[in-house]
């Protein structure tokens, strides 16, 4: 219980402030009809419950970068991130794809998110293409980086991620990797479709390099700091990275929403409540040190990325439920916890035997 408090107080509160606006919004815009009002608070009630339930691997992949930066900044991500990820992602981000599609201006897009929903929900859908080759392109590029890499040294799979992390000597192979992703899928496209998914392919692409960039001359300011005596403990660069992969996650959560419900206000209550309960399940795995305890955990969700990424870029030819990407990134999840907790069994029993001899 006292867990339970210290990680999930707030997101408990804020579920039941959201739930209320449910009820409020569910009973004004229905004239009080308690059926209507019940059947909009039980589909905020699944949002958000799918939200938190494919959001999991996004959780484990924040706690790994999340455990490198200081409290500080671990606070801000929770706080000032959440802003972003609840009010930018989940209300601006589908107000924003519509203001665009349709060449009108944000107060129209409101209006037509509340009084026009079919229209809407068919504006949005309509930027799936572009969606699914920024998001899925990010999303390949962080799940590559963390296996194209020759320096790591614990492998889950072993046969497979030694191989990757030897064939990572080769210069911006994962580069070569999504790029041949990209043209061979927009080859299954119609042609304007496919030039606009070439184009948010390579911006997912550049954005994630020009993260990378930024991250990384920060961490070279504080190194350079360091060597001058001075005490240095920042995580923008990190924070910067988090709040642009939270986004990538939540693109297909938005889309998909609208299979259950094309009302912004019900999307946006259902998914900010999905999304603080990410936050809190992140601060939970860094606190309690999940990820040093359980070693393929981390695999596992970085996995999941990869298959997520996939999932997103082959969704601009072929529709793919989220069910089955919830489904597969749950197994894998579970796969490297179960595999992690027969590996510190083993650990701790070799341990044991060597004390007793």
């Amino acid at each position: 219980m006292d867990t339970l408090k210290r990680f999930y107080g707030f997101s408990l509160i804020f579920t039941l402030i959201c739930l209320s606006l449910g009820v409020w919004y569910g009973w004004s815009s229905s004239g009080g009809s308690v059926q209507d009002t019940l059947a909009m608070l039980w589909i905020i009630v699944i949002l958000s419950v799918l939200e938190i339930s494919l959001s999991f691997d996004n959780a484990v992949v924040n706690a790994s970068v999340l455990k490198e930066m200081d409290e500080v900044w671990q606070r801000r991500f929770l706080t000032w991130g959440i802003a972003f990820a609840v009010f930018g992602m989940r209300i601006v981000f589908p107000l924003a794809i519509v203001a665009i599609a349709a060449g009108i201006g944000p107060i129209q897009a409101v209006d037509l998110s509340l009084n026009d929903p079919v229209e809407y929900e068919r504006l949005v859908n309509s930027a799936h293409i572009g969606i699914a080759g920024f998001g899925g392109a990010f999303l390949a590029m962080v799940g590559m980086k963390f296996f194209f890499d020759a320096d790591k040294q614990v492998h889950w799979i072993a046969s497979i991620e030694h191989a990757l992390s030897r064939v990572s000597a080769l210069p911006a192979i994962e580069i070569a990797v999504l790029l041949l992703s990209l043209y061979g899928i927009s080859l299954a496209l119609p042609a304007d479709d496919a030039l606009t998914f070439l184009t948010a392919g390579m911006l997912g692409l550049v954005t994630f390099i020009a993260v990378e960039a930024v991250s990384h001359w920060l961490e070279m300011r504080e190194e350079a700091a360091r060597l001058r005596g001075n005490i240095v403990r920042s995580g923008l660069g990190g924070f910067l990275y988090l709040n642009i992969l939270d986004a990538s996650f939540s693109f297909d959560g938005v889309i998909g929403a609208f299979a259950l419900s094309n009302n912004m206000i019900v999307i946006a209550l259902g998914l900010s409540i999905g999304a603080m309960f990410v936050r809190s399940m992140t601060i939970h795995l860094v606190r309690k040190g999940t990820l040093t305890e359980y070693l393929f955990l981390e695999h596992g969700a970085f996995w999941a990325i990869i298959v997520l990424g996939a999932i997103m870029l082959l969704s601009a030819v072929w529709h793919i439920p989220e069910t089955i990407t919830g489904l597969i990134g749950g197994v894998l999840i579970g796969l490297s916890f179960w595999w992690s907790v027969r590996h510190k069994r083993r650990e701790e029993a070799a341990n044991a035997t060597t004390e007793t001899i």
